[in-house]
């Protein structure tokens, strides 16, 4: 069984390559943590907010991870973090060509 977490928080920019060069070294350490398998980043400039889908091969690794964040987030001076762990369903994901 694998777990997505869902982050999204309001976000000012930069967006796009700009945000690239300004994430680059968060990416990778993000790329680090115990038990993660994947992050796709998520930005919507009209609407002023950024985040990311994880999936993470347990659910204390998804939940040690969403701790840790919410408080680095907070350090960066953004206040509300929203954050959701899903249990994956693998056998539907494979037939809608999901990443498991």
């Amino acid at each position: 069984m694998s777990y997505i977490l869902q982050v999204d928080f309001p976000y000012s920019g930069p967006w796009g390559q700009p945000m690239v060069a300004a994430m680059e070294g968060l990416a990778r350490s993000i790329a680090e943590e115990p038990g993660l398998v994947w992050k796709i980043w998520t930005e919507n400039e009209a609407t002023g907010e950024a985040g990311g889908i994880y999936m993470f091969k347990d659910i204390p690794s998804a939940e040690a991870y969403l701790t840790m964040h919410t408080a680095r987030l907070k350090d960066f001076g953004i206040s509300h973090v929203n954050g959701k762990i899903f249990a994956v369903n693998e056998a539907l994901t494979k037939i809608d060509r999901g990443p498991v």
